[in-house]
């Protein structure tokens, strides 16, 4: 009894409140337990959109990655908390609901804490680098690894990697590169520069100020480095110089000492330790790779089956053994063999290549023997010689496909026959060099391009010996003297130099050259007797000479020339006379200033190609035409051209020109009667303009278009169509109603684009109740500019009915190819389009509004479907929706109506205040709850508070949405 009452005075000590602790304790665990749940769900839907977040390039807040932590302790804290209620004493039980009730407060801290109204993260850094995608490289694992931890690392700000040509550093530090890229912790900045054999300070600081996207550099070399030492001072880098072949100072160039801070990092690759040593950098020996890395990388490039390479696997690792563990070597010889299954060529190419090995010693020439193999492997000699050819480029120089083919034409390589026949042997001719690895893929500026490794070029020169003078890139700035001159010599390239003049004392004697290649130079002037000693002269190209106003009058001696390319000299004022160049087969005069048509012009009955523009000439003269009648190729800018006489080049593949009138069009389309060449562009009326700035035409992506300007379309009947036309531009044709009441249209089956711009007098595009269209089926885009009259996209009339007397009339399903729709200033219209036309627009992808200042709805009903109880699911193939500057828009689609997002991708809503309900139907997850779009890449919006009102179909659909979340006022 007396333990009794001494209990009851422990309890009265303890209190009320450890009574009720003591009392309720498995009351407080379930509750925790179920805050801890809450917990953890808002965890997971928090950890959800943060991986939404940065799938968008954005980064997690401090205060989120804290919140987390503090979730996990939370939970380790639950663990704790359950031991010991499972194993409480009777006494203690009151002391444990107490702690209980003290976490359950923190827990529900946390969960509010864990809001986050301002999203959970943060726009991560700008793209830091270029990334080279690639894949982890065979071998030189210990290298990689010691690079890795000297970047990571304090102690080394300069590391240098050193190793002779082809044996994979330039390769290995992009694999580097892109690791780095990944570091956004440890560095602001990834730098890529290629600095290659000919270094110049000048061109140095261009290449990182362009890497840097700085604006122009000063023209003061010092007040340029110390203006990209400025920017560079403050951020956290990694430098990459990669081919590096002399020594030079890094402050010179504006490269801050790497050694005075943590945050700095340069890298050079070299051939050469000695250059890397004397600019105080910890060598980093690449070497040649082990026999089963060889033979690894070896069977990856040359595509053998397990099969094939048991049959003749002593013979391929023989093969292998003979590239002495070099990367290059080994792709290069592996994409030579590659598809070859006969034991007896595998026997002779081991043959051919350890013959070629006893023979030489050094390192250098060895590497040529063995690369050379592939290139002897390419048996014919055409396809050698284009090889050779791309020596002729700079090194480390992207080549555009389509203009390398046209030098490969001009020089004959490629046979005769139609442009496109020669185009298509060219594009074979290249897949086959990417096949033999002596080419590599790379991207140019207007097309696909291609590099060449630069052993592989220094190889190519090899070869060529004393035929090829291959001086493009290094930076010369007077003409060579005439002790490097050789008699024998036929290709001479001085591409990308800065000559400005070819002095009256310059004359070479080059009696057997065929190719002299100054493009771009910076020649003003060339003396009148350079020319005078190339008899044999066949290719002549001063592209790209901005500067250069006439042309020597010995030139027109040059009777042997295939090809004049003048393109984009820009103040070209004066060609001489072409009267004597009767073997010139090209003519390119595009973007010059030539103010008349070269005298002797109409005398080049070979010519094949004829591109040209001249400012000064309103149409070409009558007669010229009919003379070059074998012309292929013919572009003419801002000067007009006669119908009948195009019309009359039966062997036209491409052209581009403009006709002064409809009048003039019928009669080029009655020379044809419809049948075009391959690939045009035809600009009908108005004033001339330039097209397709004189490249080369790509069969790859042949172009039918008609321009028609000022004109009066409507006379156009549908006897003037061009067969196949498949892109219609329409602009100023004031007189223009709508497309479905011109004959040309309405006969115009293959049309793929439609774009109209500046027509006062449309009204509507299609009129319905006009008559059918069967042009509207096949169009994917169609594109309509600043229209102030237009009021209706399609006007719905009357239906046409359909060839049924048990039906009513319903409305067809016009546009059912449509994927991309822009209508741009056009303040007239009030509905883009009546829902009646949905059963058409199945494939639309790609929907762009802006500044239609009427614009009331995008899909509108005269019936309202909110009351019908169903979803009608519209634009399936929805990819990309842009509305901007819409001040009256109020609504996207009408109630019932919804957008899937299965493919959306894109999301623009900007200056549409007045828009209160987004359609978008998200997919669902098991429990019911939206999900995130798999495509979606972006939202942008005008502002947070006008997303915070809008309106959504799927409750917690914004909530799902707002990782993808950006602001824009424009």
């Amino acid at each position: 009894m007396d333990w009794i009452l001494s209990f009851v005075e422990v309890i009265r000590s303890f209190g009320v409140p450890y009574i009720n602790h003591h009392r309720k304790l498995e009351d407080y665990m379930n509750e925790f337990r179920g805050n801890v749940n809450s917990l953890n769900s808002r965890k997971r839907d928090l950890e959800l959109k943060m991986k939404a977040e940065e799938r968008c390039g954005k980064k997690m807040k401090k205060e989120v990655e804290n919140w987390l932590k503090d979730v996990e302790k939370a939970n380790n804290e639950v663990k704790n908390i359950e031991e010991k209620f499972h194993s409480v004493s009777f006494l203690s039980r009151g002391r444990l609901g107490s702690f209980v009730c003290q976490n359950i407060e923190k827990v529900n801290k946390i969960y509010q804490e864990g809001s986050f109204l301002d999203g959970v993260a943060i726009d991560g850094p700008p793209p830091i680098g270029l990334s080279f995608s690639t894949t982890n490289p065979e071998g030189q694992i210990n290298v990689r690894t010691r690079i890795w931890e000297y970047l990571m690392g304090d102690g080394v700000p300069m590391i240098g990697v050193c190793g002779m040509g082809g044996i994979g550093k330039t390769t290995l530090m992009k694999y580097i590169n892109d690791q780095l890229l990944k570091e956004t912790e440890k560095f602001d900045i990834v730098i890529w520069i290629t600095v290659s054999k000919e270094l110049n300070i000048f061109k140095l600081q261009n290449d990182i100020a362009e890497f840097l996207k700085l604006q122009s550099l000063p023209n003061n070399e010092l007040q340029r480095a110390a203006r990209l030492k400025n920017y560079l001072e403050g951020r956290r880098y990694v430098l990459i110089l990669d081919d590096v072949w002399e020594q030079f100072s890094l402050l010179d160039v504006g490269i801050p000492d790497p050694t005075l801070s943590m945050g700095r990092k340069v890298v050079l690759t070299s051939r050469l330790a000695n250059v890397c040593r004397c600019m105080d950098c910890e060598v980093v020996k690449v070497q040649p790779l082990s026999k089963n890395e060889s033979i690894n990388l070896f069977l990856n490039a040359v595509g053998l089956s397990d099969g094939q390479y048991q049959r003749l696997k002593d013979i391929t690792d023989k093969v292998v053994e003979q590239c002495d563990g070099l990367p290059l070597s080994i792709v290069t010889i592996a994409g030579s063999m590659k598809g070859v299954d006969d034991i007896c060529e595998w026997r002779n190419a081991l043959a051919e290549l350890e013959n070629r090995v006893e023979s030489v010693i050094e390192w250098d020439i060895k590497i040529f023997q063995q690369l050379k193999f592939s290139y002897d492997r390419l048996k014919d000699p055409n396809i050698k010689n284009c090889f050779l050819y791309c020596s002729l480029y700079p090194e480390d120089f992207v080549i555009e496909r389509l203009g390398l083919i046209e030098s490969w034409i001009d020089e004959g390589l490629l046979g005769l026959g139609t442009k496109e026949a020669m185009q298509d042997r060219g594009q074979s001719i290249l897949n086959k060099l990417e096949d033999f690895f002596l080419l590599e893929r790379a991207t140019g500026f207007y097309d696909e391009g291609v590099k060449m490794h630069d052993v592989l070029r220094d190889m190519a020169l090899s070869i060529a010996g004393h035929q090829f003078m291959g001086k493009a890139g290094m930076q010369l700035k007077e003409f060579p003297s005439e002790q490097k001159w050789t008699v024998s010599v036929e290709k001479v390239s001085l591409m990308r130099n800065y000559m400005l003049e070819i002095p009256p004392h310059i004359s070479p004697k080059w009696p057997h050259l065929s190719t002299l290649i100054l493009e771009d130079c910076g020649l003003q002037r060339i003396s009148e007797s350079f020319f005078k000693h190339m008899p044999g002269l066949k290719v002549l190209n001063l592209s790209y000479n901005y500067s250069l106003e006439y042309l020597p009058n010995s030139i027109s001696n040059l009777k042997t020339l295939n090809a004049l390319v003048l393109f984009r000299c820009e103040k070209l004022k004066y060609v001489p006379s072409l009267v004597e160049l009767t073997a010139l087969r090209k003519l390119n005069l595009w973007k010059t200033r030539i103010e008349e048509v070269p005298h002797g012009i109409e005398m080049l009955e070979n010519l094949r190609d004829l591109l040209m523009t001249s400012w000064a000439l309103e149409e070409l003269p009558v007669g010229i035409l009919r003379r070059i009648c074998h012309l292929q190729c013919l572009m003419i800018g801002m000067t007009f051209v006669k119908g009948e006489e195009v019309g009359q080049l039966r062997k036209l593949e491409w052209v581009s020109c403009s006709f002064r009138n409809v009048q003039e069009f019928k009669k080029y389309a009655e020379c044809t009667q419809g049948k075009c060449p391959t690939s045009f562009i035809f600009q009908v009326g108005g004033t001339p303009l330039l097209r397709n700035f004189g490249h080369p035409p790509n069969f790859k992506k042949i172009e039918k278009g008609v321009i028609f300007t000022d004109s009066e379309i409507e006379r156009c009947d549908d006897r003037v169509v061009p067969h196949g036309l498949q892109t219609l531009t329409i602009v100023n044709c004031d007189d223009f109603k709508c497309l479905n009441n011109i004959p040309l249209f309405r006969k115009a089956t293959d049309l793929k684009e439609c774009r109209i711009s500046h027509c006062e007098g449309m009204e509507c595009v299609v009129d319905l109740s006009l008559s059918s269209c069967d042009a509207l089926d096949n169009i994917e885009e169609l594109g309509l500019f600043l229209m102030e009259n237009l009021r209706e996209v399609v006007r719905v009339g009357v239906a046409v009915e359909i060839e049924s007397t048990s039906h009513a009339p319903t409305t067809p399903a016009i546009f059912s190819s449509l994927k991309i729709l822009n209508l741009h200033f056009c303040c007239g219209v009030k509905k883009l389009f009546p829902v009646e036309l949905l059963q058409g627009l199945q494939n639309l992808e790609n929907i762009s509004v802006l500044g239609c200042a009427e614009m009331e709805e995008i899909m509108a009903s005269e019936e309202n479907h909110e009351g019908e109880g169903t979803t009608l699911f519209i634009l399936p193939k929805l990819k990309s929706l842009e509305l901007k500057n819409l001040p009256k828009l109020k609504s996207i689609c009408s109630g019932g109506l919804m957008i899937p997002t299965d493919s959306l991708q894109y999301l623009y809503i900007i200056k549409c205040p007045e828009v209160k309900r987004i359609p978008l139907s998200l997919p669902l997850v098991e429990n019911g709850k939206p999900s995130l779009p798999p495509s979606l890449k972006e939202i942008t919006v005008w502002s947070r508070e006008w997303w915070e009102s809008v309106e959504w179909d799927q409750p917690d659909a914004k909530d799902v949405l707002s990782p993808f979340l950006r602001y824009s006022q424009w």
